[in-house]
């Protein structure tokens, strides 16, 4: 299994600010499960809630205004990445 961003940001959250929770997961060897499943979760919300965005705020021409596309498209990733941190990682 692979953790990715979102999976180590949910670990170091749970030793730090969920020291239970991190113990008994770890002892039960679940954690690495549980942060895959978060991490995989996380990524795939974040797709989606891009996607819904992208259709209330639609992205410019990328052939014709490259750099403007991607400031909107990673503007767009942050607001995604607020809402599932806050949502899905931090509680």
């Amino acid at each position: 299994m692979t953790i990715g961003k979102y999976g180590m940001m949910r670990k170091t959250f749970l030793k730090t600010e969920r020291k239970g929770m991190y113990a008994h997961l770890m002892l039960t060897e679940q954690l690495n499960r549980h942060l895959a499943d978060i991490d995989q979760t996380a990524r795939e919300q974040i797709d989606r809630t891009i996607q819904q965005l992208l259709t209330t705020h639609p992205a410019p021409d990328k052939t014709s205004d490259p750099l403007t596309w991607t400031g909107h498209m990673n503007n767009l990733k942050q607001q995604a990445e607020e809402l599932i941190l806050t949502e899905l990682i931090y509680h």
